[in-house]
Formats: structure tokens, C-alpha cells, sequence
């Protein structure tokens, strides 16, 4: 596992690339979900270059988003000024960044991986942000994404189960939770077959 102060080398790096490299368009499934709810306060950890971010608010949504990177923040920044809307995007860890109780409407969580002795810790915290009603919309690289080439990490702990995240999600309604091959086509580091884990849960009213 990477020290905080590795991860934001190795993100800072990648970003510095002049390309937008998981393009500048929304996730196919985030657009999806997002598309079919009132908009409100949505919160995007590990936001990256906010194409996710960036989308919602030109659709209306009044977005937090926060990422270790200098680097994908100032791409983020630009983007949104490319498309004349506005997100609040902050410098910071999940750790260090301040959830509120029942403060969103939705929360994203795309690509947004954890370390397996972190993860149930931060999506309980990630739950209590969830306002009554409001919808986690979650995309990840599943355990059988080792060996594939079309992105993500090649750690197992930085790879998600299936069974697992309904566990760490279980005071939400499960909607929808599937595991499943798709063909990722989103910029230079997510191209091809992979092996991801979608999930959508609901907050009790």
C-alpha cells in the first residue's frame, strides 16, 4: 500500500499529462444513474480531472468533489471553465475531508478506489453523507480485473467484491449490484475489456 505522500506523486504524474487521459466525458454508468434523478448536492471523491463532476454541473447539480492531486484539480478547474460551470473541488484525503451528516443528494463513486483496510470505515462515513432518499452510484474494477490490461490497479487489495461492498452498504437499499465484463473506452488508461463491479443503493427515507 502506498504511503498518502506516494499516492499523490503517483496521481500528480499521471495527471501532468496535457491530455485528459479518462477523457473529459461523463462514466457512461454515472451519466446513466445520475440522468434519472432530481438534481441536488452531490459529492465526487477522488474526482480526478472531474469529467464526472463537470457533467453534473452543467446538468444542474451543485458539486463537491475532492482528490489528492494538484495536478487533476487544475485540470478539473479548467474544464470547467472550458464548459462555464462551476464545482467546489478540494485538495484533500477521505480522511480529512469533512462529510456532514444527511448533507447529499447523491455521492459518486467512479474508479474511486480504496485499499481494503480502509474501504468499510470510509463507506460508512461515505452512508451517514447520504441524505433520506439520496443514491450512491458506484463503479469499480472487480478482483478479476488482475491480469487485464485496460486499467486499474494490480493490487487485489485495491480491488473490489462484489459480496463485500453490499456489506459495507448495508444500512442502504440495494438497487442494483452486478458484477460484470464491459469494454471501457474512456481516454489512454481505461481502454478495453475489463472486469468492473457496478452498484446503486438507495438511502431509507
Amino acid at each position: 500500500m502506498r504511503t498518502a505522500q506516494e499516492a499523490k506523486q503517483f496521481w500528480d504524474d499521471r495527471f501532468s499529462s496535457g491530455n485528459y487521459i479518462y477523457g473529459t466525458e461523463p462514466n457512461t454508468y454515472f451519466k446513466e444513474q445520475l440522468d434519472q434523478l432530481e438534481p441536488g448536492r452531490l459529492l465526487l471523491p477522488a474526482e480526478g480531472e472531474g469529467r464526472n463532476a463537470i457533467y453534473a454541473a452543467r446538468e444542474g447539480w451543485k458539486v463537491d468533489a475532492f482528490d489528492i492531486s494538484e495536478k487533476g484539480r487544475n485540470k478539473a478547474q479548467e474544464l470547467a471553465k472550458r464548459n462555464h460551470v462551476t464545482i467546489n473541488y478540494y485538495l484533500s484525503t477521505y480522511n480529512d475531508f469533512d462529510i456532514k451528516e444527511d448533507a447529499y443528494d447523491a455521492i459518486g463513486l467512479i474508479y474511486a478506489h480504496l485499499h481494503a483496510s480502509k474501504r468499510r470505515t470510509i463507506h460508512q462515513k461515505l452512508t451517514g453523507g447520504l441524505k433520506p432518499g439520496g443514491h450512491l452510484i458506484l463503479e469499480a474494477f472487480s478482483k478479476e480485473q488482475l491480469g487485464n490490461h485496460s486499467g486499474g490497479p494490480q493490487d487485489p487489495d485495491m480491488l473490489y467484491d462484489l459480496d463485500k461492498l453490499q456489506r459495507d452498504f448495508k444500512k442502504l437499499k440495494i438497487l442494483q449490484a452486478e458484477s460484470t465484463e464491459v469494454e471501457l473506452k474512456e481516454g489512454m488508461h481505461h481502454e478495453g475489456t475489463a472486469n468492473i463491479i457496478r452498484l446503486l443503493a438507495r438511502s431509507p427515507e
